[in-house]
């Protein structure tokens, strides 16, 4: 019985061996503990993120897009090929995901692979702790190069549009200014005369009426005409309101 365990044993190891050879003749992924990314493999994933963006933010000074790693539960066999590629709908700003997917082996596989792109560029940052209720002063702030995509609200750029503005959240001292920390600002009251601009695909027109509910800042707003059409759209500024035809 000892001499047939060991046998047994014996076999085990060998029939082990052979995987991880087999796993580690896999050019694009290889694992003993979890799935590892070869450094080529890597870097074909960040020149996919970076062909993808689209940086329509102005004044991006750089883009660093970190590679992440795929689920240590993983199990995949054996790839000869691996191409990577960008899943349908994915923002390529912050926390992302490229697909990975099994183009010649044995067995055809797909997985999402994690990856964090940071955008960097110049916004405003506190100089001091600022607290829930605070008015922002200029002296509380100052530019700095920051991680636009580091949060999901936008970053505050533009002092002037700050500046006056109540605080909802915390912030800390070197920490960005985002449009989710600021109180949103009531453009036109119930019953008070508003501009509304219609815009459509290269032309817009514009014409009055009277506000049917309060025009919050960036939330949607109803104004009758005139002629008593209702209209909907979002209030962008004082007494004015856009929609789209």
């Amino acid at each position: 019985m000892e001499t047939s365990g060991a046998f047994w044993l014996s076999l085990a190891r060998v029939l082990a061996m052979g995987w991880c050879v087999a796993l580690a003749s896999w050019p694009a992924l290889a694992s003993d503990a979890e799935p590892a990314l070869e450094a080529g493999l890597q870097q074909q994933v960040r020149q996919l993120a970076l062909a993808g963006m689209q940086l329509a933010a102005p004044g991006v000074t750089r883009v660093d897009v970190q590679v992440g790693q795929l689920d240590a539960r993983l199990r995949l066999a054996p790839c000869q090929r691996v191409e990577p590629y960008l899943p349908a709908g994915t923002r390529l700003w912050g926390k992302a995901r490229i697909g990975l997917r099994c183009t010649q082996g044995p067995t055809p596989w797909n997985v999402y692979l994690p990856i964090t792109v940071k955008v960097y560029g110049p916004a405003l940052v506190a100089t001091t702790p600022l607290r829930p209720g605070a008015v922002i002063t200029e002296a509380d702030l100052i530019q700095a190069e920051i991680d636009l995509a580091e949060d999901a609200s936008v970053a505050m750029t533009d002092a002037k549009l700050a500046i006056g503005r109540t605080l909802t959240r915390p912030v800390n001292p070197g920490q960005s200014l985002r449009q989710a920390h600021l109180k949103a600002r009531q453009w036109f009251a119930v019953g008070e005369t508003v501009r509304v601009l219609a815009l459509g695909a290269g032309f817009s027109v514009a014409g009055v009426g009277q506000a049917l509910t309060p025009g919050t800042e960036g939330q949607p707003a109803r104004v009758r005409t005139e002629s008593g059409r209702v209209l909907t759209g979002v209030a962008v500024g004082a007494g004015r309101m856009e929609m789209a035809l």
